[in-house]
């Protein structure tokens, strides 16, 4: 039927008519929309890692690449996500597939065959295609002068081409001009978009999504120079155990939400903003109120513990800065800082007013991600990255630093934070030695931190990270939220007393196969008294090693199973050192072990059960084993 119908045109050249159509309709109907090109982030800890430079040495999951675009991570922030992790498309929205071998580039119509360089008067065609642009103007040609007359033609472009033409005579109809097609060519050209209604109904109706969905895009389009990703957890807790005058705890739902916004204004830069809001609420001082306080009564002060959950914030529910109460559910500023290159090869400089040292400084370790791993904050990161409350997930510090790619497989970072630059001037005691600006006051003044990581990537399936971090504080604190002594750095001396740390540490990860990794960590935190007024110093040490399991039994899912010490005075020293109050502790090394499956549900939306056990809990012999059974949801976007 359709050789028929093609014989029946007087002239040959509709064949060729109809593969110059397609590309003129489309130009005109379904314009590309180009999205603006920013900054991408790799899902989810909660913020997770954001590309600052070319390339990464580290890879801190199992199933991760090993080169990775991510040597900064907002670890506490964005879904792993931030991903923060934003969401692919999914199942349930497939782009509309596109005709096969449909030319993107647009065509221009000709007025003249002669504009067509590929076209010559021998060619068997040109008489045809010489009749169709002079009669009938429906001859496109593309933007370099070709016609490209031997291209191959799909159904779906020779009923485009009908379509164009056919509106191209209707034109000239309306017009009134005469003698410029026949009966015949009408009578054909009738035949044949009767033939081809369906794929010409199929094309409108493509045409009419990519419209819809470009308006959609439009409407929904946050910003042209910021993304925006998300992250929300949901969290049932119970833990059972604790010191003798404690009790169980009831079961719990507890909650943190946050909105990440990455901008960037060159290309090369990024401006990281994020707000945060949550429920874990109690007592600033004593701890009263939170699981930790409730199982073992007294030993929360400043709400430190070895209950701590992933995301659980090391103040919870106030400022340390001003002792100011933080309403649960608040939104606060948690993340501001600003990453942009040096204008040197493989150095990339960062500084903010809300920072943590995990914004610099990679995990290593799988088990790190606030809602997609690790249910305790004991699991997640080497307790020296912590110290000084570099990981407050409150973004206390203010800092500045430098990431320096050495080579692809050496890349160091380091970093200057003060926690109280905001504050021109110390408050009145409200304790000896305590003012109401606990961690004193200015840049330079008060409580700070110098930390360092060294990343190492010896072979392909190794990731090493070694650190230093050289502290002072205005009272007598570690700063890591992970044990009750974290608020009591030098047992039975007074909270009023400085003190001094320098703390060193290490981390390895091993992918034995791309789906299972080994993973360890160890630390030790030197303390020592800073005023001159005592003669003290603790060493405190801690260690983990664990299984990762990526894809376990689906796509997605993973299984964590690691178990290690928890900070533990290992030694004091001094005149005045002691170890702990006898009268008070029997004193015994603390063990935690920990297993946890994440379920992935979709591309969004994940499930973690899991629980850890505490043998010895806060190193006491007095205290019961201590069970947390957690179970978490995440919700990423």
């Amino acid at each position: 039927m359709k050789h028929r119908q093609l014989s029946s045109l007087n002239q040959i050249g509709w064949v060729g008519l109809l593969a110059s159509g397609l590309p003129l309709v489309m130009a005109t109907a379904a314009p590309a929309v180009s999205a603006p090109s920013l900054p991408t982030m790799q899902p989810a800890a909660s913020v997770s890692p954001l590309p600052l430079t070319a390339a990464s040495p580290v890879s801190t999951t199992a199933n991760q690449p090993t080169e990775t675009t991510a040597p900064i991570e907002l670890a506490q922030s964005l879904p792993q996500s931030t991903s923060a992790n934003l969401p692919a498309q999914t199942e349930s929205q497939p782009s509309p597939a596109a005709p096969a071998s449909v030319e993107t580039i647009p065509m221009a119509q000709v007025t003249s065959v002669s504009q067509l360089s590929d076209v010559q008067p021998t060619d068997w065609a040109f008489q045809a295609l010489q009749s169709l642009v002079e009669r009938y103007g429906c001859i496109a040609g593309y933007p370099d002068g070709t016609y490209k007359g031997n291209r191959a033609m799909t159904r779906y472009e020779f009923a485009a081409g009908v379509n164009a033409c056919l509106d191209r005579v209707n034109e000239l109809i309306a017009a009134g001009t005469t003698g410029l097609a026949t009966k015949e060519d009408l009578e054909t050209l009738k035949k044949l978009q009767e033939e081809f209604a369906a794929e010409l109904a199929t094309l409108r109706g493509r045409v009419d999504g990519l419209e819809v969905r470009t308006t959609t895009l439009e409407k929904q389009q946050f910003s042209t120079t910021t993304k925006l990703n998300g992250e929300v957890i949901f969290a049932v807790a119970q833990g059972w155990g604790g010191s003798p005058d404690g009790e169980d705890t009831s079961t719990t739902l507890v909650d943190r939400v946050r909105l990440n916004f990455v901008t960037s204004f060159t290309g090369k830069d990024m401006l990281i903003t994020g707000l945060q809001a949550g429920n874990m609420a109690g007592n600033p001082v004593t701890g009263e109120g939170t699981m930790q306080s409730t199982l073992f009564p007294g030993k929360a002060f400043l709400t430190s513990g070895m209950t701590k959950l992933s995301f659980e914030p090391q103040f919870d529910s106030f400022d340390p800065k001003t002792l100011s109460a933080i309403p649960a559910n608040d939104i606060e500023l948690y993340k501001l800082l600003y990453v942009f290159p040096s204008g040197f090869k493989n150095l990339t400089l960062f500084a903010g007013t809300a920072a943590e040292t995990t914004d610099a400084f990679p995990a290593i370790t799988p088990f790190y991600g606030e809602g997609q791993e690790s249910i305790s904050r004991f699991g997640g990161l080497n307790p020296v990255v912590r110290v000084s409350g570099g990981t407050s997930q409150r973004g206390l510090a203010s800092a500045a630093g430098f990431i320096w790619q050495i080579t692809d497989k050496i890349d160091l970072r380091a970093l200057y934070g003060s926690v109280n630059a905001n504050l021109p001037s110390a408050a009145p005691d409200i304790l000896p030695g305590v003012p109401g600006t606990p961690l004193g006051a200015g840049l330079f003044g008060g409580s700070t931190v110098a930390a360092a990581q060294l990343t190492l990537k010896p072979f392909s399936t190794v990731d090493i990270g070694l650190n230093y971090a050289h502290s002072y504080h205005e009272i007598n604190i570690l700063g890591t939220g992970l044990a009750t002594f974290s608020a009591g750095a030098l047992p039975g001396l007074p909270v009023g007393i400085p003190v001094k740390l320098n703390s060193v540490g290490g981390t390895l990860t091993w992918r034995i196969t791309p789906k299972i990794a080994f993973s360890t960590y160890g630390a030790w935190i030197f303390v020592e008294d800073s005023s001159g007024r005592v003669d003290a110093n603790v060493t405190y040490t801690s260690y983990m090693v664990g299984l990762h399991f990526s894809d376990l039994f689906a796509k997605g899912n993973a299984l964590g199973i690691l178990f290690g010490q928890p900070l533990n005075p290992a030694s004091s020293g001094g005149a005045d050192g002691r170890r702990f109050d006898a009268s008070i502790v029997d004193p015994a090394v603390a063990y935690h072990l920990e297993a946890y499956y994440r379920i992935r549900i979709n591309n969004n939306i994940s499930i973690t059960p899991g629980a850890f056990v505490l043998f010895n809990p806060e190193a006491d012999a007095n205290n019961d084993t201590t069970t947390i059974g957690v179970i978490r949801t995440t919700f990423t976007f």
